[in-house]
């Protein structure tokens, strides 16, 4: 059995695709362009893998942050949590907004005659590996009859899960962000798979953290499982959702990071990429 299972966004088990053509086009259908992941050592080539088989039960583990915002569910599933938004505001979905402590992935912003009314932030996480998944994907394409232009089948490298690293790297990330957000009164959503989820609750001190969530907390975690449907692709479902502040992302921690700047400051970063492109339209 092959362990990657979505590549290009389409379920591997469909053996009757035109897996040439996909392959050669390099899609994201979740971006609609080309995929961003690509060789180092051949920056041409994009490597296209959303989702692999790991552990002992080969379950489906997202690798690929982009994978997340398949349909825009992740966006209608923070849409309670503007406060602010009404009737007839338009939704907007605006990508990589710096803040102190870094960027944000996205932001879901409720605006009315141009300007900016609401907005609530949202990280996406996945798992990152350890290894390369590359000769296991290059074995995949021989298996799919697609022409390769290296030996990666014979390769005998295998990849693992870097649970540990990512999950306290992206914990530290997200109490340097909420401390500007909580500040402005405003929420944070941190989606990810469920897989991680656990393993966060199982090595970090969680139990504080309110289940279900509160919408007056600043810091919300929203975590998706891979259901496989009858067509054997796989949709992304809302599992758990969880909530906290910046004090309870310190207390999973131990950290004390002070990050704030002002409402307007972000809002105005938020004005100026918002554009027809940005327009929120769910699939």
């Amino acid at each position: 059995m092959n362990r990657v299972v979505e590549l290009f966004g389409r379920p591997t088990s469909l053996r009757d695709d035109d897996w040439g053509r996909i392959v050669a086009e390099q899609q994201c259908p979740f971006l609609g362009k080309t995929c961003y992941k690509i060789r180092k050592s051949n920056p041409q080539t994009s490597i296209g893998s959303c989702t692999v088989l790991y552990g002992e039960l080969l379950e489906p583990i997202v690798i690929c942050p982009t994978r997340l915002i398949d349909r825009g569910q992740i966006f209608l599933d923070s849409l309670h949590l503007l406060t602010t938004h009404e009737p007839g505001n338009e939704l907007h979905v605006v990508s990589e907004v710096s803040v102190p402590g870094g960027s944000i992935d996205y932001f879901l912003v409720s605006v009315r005659d141009g300007k900016v009314k609401d907005f609530v932030g949202i990280e996406l996480q996945t798992l990152d590996t350890t290894g390369t998944v590359w000769p296991e994907r290059q074995r995949l394409l021989k298996e799919l009859g697609v022409p390769r232009h290296d030996k990666s089948e014979k390769l005998n490298k295998l990849f693992g899960m870097n649970w540990k690293m990512t999950a306290k790297t992206i914990l530290v990330q997200l109490h340097h962000k909420i401390k500007t957000i909580e500040h402005i009164n405003k929420r944070l959503v941190l989606v990810t798979q469920d897989k991680l989820l656990n393993y966060m609750m199982s090595e970090f001190d969680f139990g504080h953290l309110k289940n279900p969530a509160l919408i007056g907390d600043s810091l919300h975690l929203h975590a998706y499982k891979l259901r496989k449907r009858k067509n054997r692709s796989y949709k992304l479902m809302l599992n758990d959702r969880l909530s906290t502040d910046a004090e309870g992302s310190a207390i999973c921690l131990g950290l004390r990071v002070e990050a704030r700047v002002e409402s307007d400051a972000i809002v105005q970063t938020i004005q100026a990429k918002i554009n027809s492109s940005t327009l929120f339209q769910p699939v």
